[in-house]
Parts: structure tokens; C-alpha cells; sequence
């Protein structure tokens, strides 16, 4: 999503502090969105959204409805290596790697960094890309946050953000190839995707928490696209997350998938 569309969306986006600490935050995130920047949250019309400073931090707001990035919930999942048991954390294991080598993992489509956490708490690097400012925003504050939290501070050191199109990241890492398969710059060894598509909302508690999300009229990723410029940099594994009941993503059939009761994933393997 540009700045320019979202001047133009439907619901209208300001930026709002209700925090003294926050006050050049607010500013900075208000001039990199393009958007009005207000005193008091009274002052927004309950159709339209803002993006709120307060005590606890960076929150989408939109009448009674509030979003916000946070790892606290993810605690009891990723600390005691709880994260052994979650279906990502097995799917994105790599067999015959040195032992002592750090794995590297892209997730291109980062949304509110949930499913990086695992991987980080699986040992990863991960360099998460959100495309929609956003979304961004309130991973970045989500972020931060996490790393003062004692459970998780380690697992947060290893996740790295960067707003952009993950898309066109893929693009310049395939074309570094040469015609002997050498890469001249470091590229992930784990490529995760996870679009975040209308149809997977199916539960009224996930339709209440992003709801906010679709007022903002994210552009549709294009599946194919994805999958083939993640594929031409064929790194170690791609791992896509679906629906269980979902078609394959770009028209792309997978080599095989991990299934769980819910979701699957599908995956690639490098050559």
C-alpha cells in the first residue's frame, strides 16, 4: 500500500498520542504514513481509524475495535522449547546442517511477527518484510517490546525487520545468480510466506481482529508471483502456510506438505 492510497481508503487514517513519552514517535509515524496527526482520540470519527500512542504502546483503533502487535500470548508456545510442538517449528527444520551453523530465515509476508517468533524460537535469524506501513508500524512496536520481555528477549534479538516489497527483495536475490548456481549475496536459507487472504478469516475472533485490518483495502498479493520469485532463489526449504482445505498457492504443487488439524504447509525444496 502506497502513501498516496492511503490518503484515499475508505476509512480515513490520522495518528493520535496519548502519551507524552511517544510524542516524536507519533510525529515521525505521522509524516511517514502521510496522515493527519490529532491530540485526543475524540477527536476521530468512529468509521475511521487511528493509530494510537498510549502507556502500552503503538494500537490500530476504529470505533470500539483495537489491534495491536504483541508477543505476550505467544509465551506459553515458544519459552520451555514449547516451540518443538508447534507445526512450523517441525516443518521448518533442515536436515545435514552443520551444527553449529545459524540458519537464516525470510518471512516475506511478516503481518504481526507471530509465526517469526517461532522460527526465532527454533533458532533462526529471521529478516521479516511487511509491505504495508501499517502493519509495519505495529510490528516494529511490538517489537521493541518484546525485546524487554525476560521469556522472549532472546528469541526477539533474532528477528529483524524491514518494510518493503519481500517481492522485489526475492526478484534482486534471484538475479544475483550466475548460470553456475553462485550467489553473490547472502540469501535465506528458509523462505516463508503466509498471505494474508480474505478466505482464511473464517472465525468471528479472527474476523474481529482483523477487521480493522480490511478497512485499510490491502491490495491482494499475487500468489504466482510470489511463489516463483521465491523459487528462483531456491533456497534450502520454502515453506507456504494454507487453509488445510485451501487451494496451493500461484498454481504451484508443492513437493509435499506438512499437515496439521487446521493448516497445512506446503513446501519446496532447493535443488
Amino acid at each position: 500500500m502506497s502513501k498516496k492510497e492511503l490518503k484515499t481508503q475508505t476509512a480515513k487514517l490520522v495518528v493520535c498520542v496519548n502519551h507524552k513519552r511517544y510524542k516524536q514517535d507519533g510525529e515521525l509515524l505521522a509524516k511517514h504514513l502521510g496522515v493527519e496527526q490529532v491530540d485526543r482520540i475524540e477527536e476521530v470519527d468512529p468509521k475511521d481509524l487511528a493509530m494510537v500512542y498510549d502507556k502500552d504502546g503503538l494500537s490500530l483503533v476504529g470505533g470500539k475495535l483495537k489491534l495491536q502487535g504483541d508477543f505476550i500470548s505467544m509465551i506459553p508456545r515458544v519459552k520451555d522449547e514449547m516451540w518443538q510442538h508447534e507445526l512450523l517449528a517441525r516443518s521448518a527444520r533442515i536436515k545435514d546442517e552443520e551444527s553449529d551453523k545459524t540458519l537464516k530465515a525470510m518471512d516475506a509476508t511478516a503481518g504481526l511477527g507471530e509465526d517469526s517468533l517461532i522460527l526465532a524460537a527454533a533458532g533462526y535469524e529471521v529478516t521479516m518484510y511487511e509491505h504495508d506501513p501499517v502493519i509495519a508500524a505495529l510490528l516494529k512496536d511490538a517489537l521493541l517490546r518484546a525485546r524487554k520481555i525476560p521469556e522472549i528477549k532472546d528469541m526477539a534479538a533474532r528477528m529483524k525487520l524491514i518494510e518493503g516489497d519481500s517481492v522485489q527483495i526475492l526478484k534482486e536475490m534471484a538475479s544475483t545468480v550466475n548460470s553456475e548456481g553462485n550467489v553473490y549475496v547472502s540469501k535465506p536459507d528458509l523462505i516463508y510466506l503466509d498471505p494474508m487472504f480474505p478466505e482464511r478469516q473464517k472465525s468471528s475472533k479472527i474476523k474481529k481482529k482483523f477487521q480493522l485490518l480490511h478497512k485499510l483495502e490491502r491490495p491482494a498479493m499475487d500468489g504466482e508471483e510470489m511463489v516463483t520469485a521465491a523459487l528462483a532463489v531456491n533456497p534450502k526449504k520454502i515453506l507456504i502456510k494454507r487453509p488445510m482445505k485451501s487451494e496451493i498457492l500461484g498454481g504451484r504443487t508443492p513437493e509435499f506438505s506438512y499437515k496439521g488439524t487446521s493448516i497445512r504447509y506446503d513446501c519446496f525444496m532447493g535443488k
